[in-house]
């Protein structure tokens, strides 16, 4: 019988760390509070959230790869605001947090949810950080504890 997977949040037994950048804070603490709004209305304990802030989204994936060693969440939230600026420094942070977090998923088999926003203005960030195209913490939260539950039922199947 094939394994399938319904895509509905079900079970929100997990542990989950959410990174966050203060850089930008306007910005990421309204990501984080839609990311753990997303956790509590799942009905995740708040025993089962570690929130971490760092400086920036450069140090996002330096403490992921920390959590991620120590095996001690199923699942982890980095969030952060990185936006254009006069020069492309913002493409090589991107880039390089992006890439960071994807092997460190991969390595460890660990869901990374990646909400960072790579946005062109400030307005665009408000928006996808509560306003008018959604709150994207919030949603990389309900990814996060989707992901949870798809790991738990393939190590289900696979042991049965």
């Amino acid at each position: 019988m094939p394994i399938t997977f319904d895509g509905k949040l079900g079970s929100t037994v997990g542990r989950y760390a959410i990174v966050v950048s203060r850089y930008h804070n306007s910005i990421t603490q309204r990501l984080l509070d839609g990311a753990l709004n997303s956790l509590q209305a799942a009905g995740v304990a708040d025993d089962n959230i570690r929130v971490v802030c760092v400086p920036g989204a450069w140090e996002l994936s330096v403490v992921a790869a920390r959590f991620a060693r120590c095996q001690k969440v199923d699942a982890m939230i980095c969030l952060g605001a990185v936006i254009r600026g006069e020069t492309t420094h913002d493409q090589y942070i991107n880039s390089q947090v992006a890439s960071s977090l994807g092997k460190l998923s991969l390595q460890y088999e660990l869901p990374i949810s990646f909400g960072l926003l790579t946005c062109e203005t400030m307005e665009q960030a408000i928006h996808r950080a509560g306003g008018n195209v959604g709150n994207k913490g919030m949603e990389a939260a309900e990814a996060a504890i989707e992901m949870v539950n798809v790991m738990q039922m393939i190590s289900s199947e696979l042991s049965d």
